[in-house]
């Protein structure tokens, strides 16, 4: 029998970001309202993926927090350049920005507007994207090649509570001894 060892599996979590030469590794993480950039250059066969959980940071945050967006893509995209990648040849593809909850602000909404506009304004071109919905999804990439695969999580979409129904009104009861026409 042919036995072949399994591909080494990576979990990137909120606040991280790896990257990898290893044509062997995948990175995988779970996403709801957080965004995960997936970059390579194939010809420098490299690339990484980052798991970001705001946009923009707060204030008091530290300085290169990497749960913010802004700090999670500079710091994956210098990784690369340092590991030999070169910035003309990245391309990305992104995942997540799903709207986990329905009665809070849509924070997967602006996770996803900020990593397409900093794509653009890096001049990075987003080859694939899957953002927003309302489901979770967990995402395999192989960074050396840019192959990625989704999956949606079962029983993760949102579900929009019914409003309570509305109470019927009596019927008008007509005034004694009064006709109405």
């Amino acid at each position: 029998m042919n036995h072949t060892a399994p591909q080494p599996t990576v979990q990137v979590v909120q606040g991280e970001f790896r990257i990898t030469r290893n044509p062997e590794e995948m990175l995988s993480t779970v996403l709801g309202s957080c965004v995960a950039a997936c970059l390579w250059d194939q010809g420098a066969a490299i690339g990484g993926m980052n798991h970001f959980l705001l946009a923009q940071s707060q204030p008091g945050a530290a300085a290169g927090d990497i749960r913010y967006g802004v700090h999670a893509m500079e710091m994956l995209i210098n990784a690369l350049l340092r590991g030999g990648a070169r910035r003309d040849q990245l391309q990305a593809k992104l995942f997540g920005g799903a709207k986990i909850a329905t009665n809070l602000r849509d924070i997967g909404a602006s996770n996803a507007s900020f990593a397409r506009q900093f794509l653009r304004d890096e001049g990075i071109p987003c080859i694939a994207e899957s953002l927003g919905g309302t489901q979770a999804r967990r995402i395999t990439f192989h960074p050396v090649s840019g192959r990625a695969r989704q999956l949606l999580i079962p029983g993760s979409q949102v579900q929009e509570t019914p409003p309570p129904p509305r109470p019927l009104r009596p019927a008008p009861q007509a005034a004694a001894g009064i006709e109405l026409f």
